[in-house]
């Protein structure tokens, strides 16, 4: 069975994108979460860091999509378990 990773480029995009999307502004957003500064928002959207799972849950409601719509997931076939 080969092992699932979250590509963390790719999700940062995603959610790049679908903030813009849902019309939402890194400040909007940094204040939605309620966040000081937006600097995890921007961490994210580059794909240096994934928002916590609480963060991921409230990311969902606020695009209304499901988390799996956040990650996006791949699948080396070297990897293995």
């Amino acid at each position: 069975m080969c092992i699932p990773t979250v590509d963390m480029v790719l999700t940062g995009q995603n959610i790049r994108r679908l903030r813009v999307q849902a019309g939402l502004t890194v400040a909007s957003l940094q204040k939605i979460l309620g966040f000081s500064s937006p600097q995890a928002i921007f961490k994210w959207q580059r794909g240096d860091t994934l928002p916590t799972v609480d963060n991921l849950v409230i990311l969902a409601a606020v695009f209304k999509v499901r988390v799996d719509d956040i990650l996006v997931v791949t699948v080396d076939p070297a990897l293995k378990i």
